[in-house]
């Protein structure tokens, strides 16, 4: 892993304020040329992890310092001393298979450094290993005191009583699938919560809320993305919660309340696809099948500790669709696992080719947007990444003052484009929606032709400098969100500022029209948080491969 620097491309554009909005920040002395630390002290640790799997009895003794006082530790016992470690090594063989999901690195002292490797092994136990690193007159970096523990894997259990939830289905599953797959497809005995926005066959679209269900037609056939899901073998079990015309975040429905999060506990599971994603986290559904305009994949799956897949915009249909705002609407899919996610997806999208992972972005002022934990709990799981996939890294310059001016300028077309689909449901119903969605779209409905071409003319600059900025092979790296999942029931100022703060990371992927995958990598104590990877257009599989790859 190779840090590199670069800037991001931008051109001036006129900046669309927000109300109440003024800069965030200034712009720093330039990018960090080792963003994650040390390379060649990461380099040492790669190096030192492979000759581990491999079983390279010279290497790992070259690693590890010479002389009487080196230590290395377990549940069992302490070695002392380089050369009763190396004959411990020497009689043990190989380790089993694992992989890298974090890395954390602390400086101690000019040339000592301490590294905690988190991984997880083929057979779902994980392990952790603890050095200390300390750098040789020759610049070289070799372990002076290592601990392992390991712990064997927990059964995975189905959530009781979620399969019933009225506040995660508004069809639940039944004896009998709702919607049964065609056999022998590569998603066969795979069960799909439907995000409650899309038709299925002899079923009414419900849109998150009940006024709108009451008066939908029943459907007379699928949606395009529901009948690609069946004809891969998958099963339609039932139809899942949305917040209310998918214009929210939280995952909150005032109608039918808010779901559970079973990987944070009294905590909300994030929206607008939060049915389908409490369902998937509680093991009552494989897939969630959802939309994506702002975050609304990207989010509940790092508040759930989910895989979430963002599409390229337009690259999987949405006929069949009960949108937003069109420009930025995308199909998205929730898996608990990175196989099944790369089978479901793959089942959506359009056939491409596969562009191995060479570079990886990391921008300061993004990571910055994070809070503290969040952002040192992305760069853990993001050294880890670029580790197994043998990616260099560059760090980038983004004018904070144009990404506030391009996060205006999306919020006024969303805003916009929002109150031109649904503006006849908000003035014949306004008084049944929830009082902050009701605003969002009020405020759509103040945008004049005028401020939406400017807001429009800085979007298409913003999706140029982005499209410009990740060719073939090269990767955005991102946290998924803001924070962890806040409380249920947080204060209505809590969550709208969570909201906001994480708006501004997701809005990249979508004013761009640019597929991201979110992975449940990072963690901020036990409360699970995604890293996210933004791509350029049409990179939807190359993403998909990264997460299923081999280490180089």
């Amino acid at each position: 892993m190779t840090p590199h620097t670069r800037s991001l491309h931008s051109v001036p554009v006129p900046a669309v304020p927000e109300p109440g909005a003024g800069p965030t920040g200034a712009t720093g002395p330039g990018p960090d040329p080792a963003p994650l630390g040390d390379p060649a002290l990461l380099e040492a640790f790669w190096r030192y992890e492979r000759a581990l799997i491999g079983n390279d009895v010279p290497e790992l003794d070259g690693l590890f310092a010479p002389g009487g006082r080196t230590l290395r530790a377990d549940a069992g016992a302490a070695l002392v001393g380089h050369d009763h470690i190396a004959a411990f090594r020497a009689g043990r063989g190989g380790v089993p298979h694992r992989q890298l999901t974090r890395v954390h690195l602390r400086a101690l002292a000019d040339g000592v450094a301490v590294l905690v490797a988190e991984s997880v092994r083929a057979d779902g136990g994980t392990g952790v290993q603890t050095q200390v690193w300390e750098r040789g007159d020759g610049g070289s970096w070799r372990v002076s005191t290592a601990h392992v523990s390991t712990v064997p894997a927990l059964a995975f259990a189905p959530v009781p009583g979620a399969d019933v939830d009225p506040t995660i289905w508004r069809v639940p599953p039944g004896p009998a699938q709702l919607r049964a797959g065609s056999p022998g497809g590569p998603l066969t005995g795979a069960r799909v919560a439907v995000k409650d926005l899309f038709a299925v066959a002899g079923e009414r679209i419900g849109a998150g809320n009940p006024t709108w269900v009451d008066a939908a037609p029943i459907e007379a056939t699928d949606a395009d993305a529901v009948r690609a899901l069946l004809e891969a073998g998958a099963d339609v079990a039932g139809i899942a919660h949305t917040d209310e015309l998918a214009f929210a975040l939280a995952g909150e429905n005032v109608h039918y309340g808010a779901p559970p999060n079973p990987a944070a506990p009294g905590r909300i599971t994030g929206g607008s696809t939060s049915g389908p994603a409490a369902a998937v986290a509680a093991g009552v559904a494989d897939i969630g099948l959802g939309t994506d305009t702002a975050g609304s994949i990207r989010v509940p799956a790092s508040y759930c500790g989910l895989y979430g897949l963002r599409t390229t915009h337009d690259a999987v249909s949405r006929d069949g669709l009960v949108g937003l705002a069109p420009s930025f609407d995308t199909v998205g899919v929730l898996t608990r696992d990175a196989a099944t996610l790369s089978r479901a997806a793959g089942a959506l999208l359009p056939p491409a080719a596969v562009v191995p992972t060479e570079t990886i972005v990391v921008v300061d002022e993004l990571m910055g947007l994070a809070e503290p934990d969040a952002r040192l709990a992305t760069e853990a799981a993001l050294r880890a990444l670029a580790l197994r996939a043998g990616a260099r890294v560059e760090a980038a310059d983004l004018d904070p003052e144009l990404l506030a001016s391009w996060f205006a300028a999306f919020r006024t077309v969303q805003q916009a484009q929002a109150w031109a689909t649904h503006r006849s449901f908000v003035q014949g119903h306004g008084d049944r929606l929830d009082a902050a969605v009701a605003a969002r779209f009020r405020a759509g409905a103040e945008v004049d032709d005028e401020l939406r071409e400017s807001a429009t003319e800085v979007l298409a600059a913003a999706r140029d400098a982005l499209v410009g900025a990740l060719p073939d092979g090269v990767l955005l790296a991102l946290p998924s969100t803001s924070s962890t999942a806040p409380p249920v029931g947080a204060k209505a100022a809590v969550v709208e500022s969570t909201r906001a703060a994480t708006l501004r990371l997701t809005c990249l992927a979508s004013l761009a029209g640019l597929p991201q995958v979110s992975i449940p990598a990072a963690r901020v104590g036990t409360l699970p948080l995604g890293l996210g990877l933004v791509g350029g257009p049409g990179a939807d599989r190359s993403l998909l491969a990264l997460l299923t790859q081999e280490a180089r």
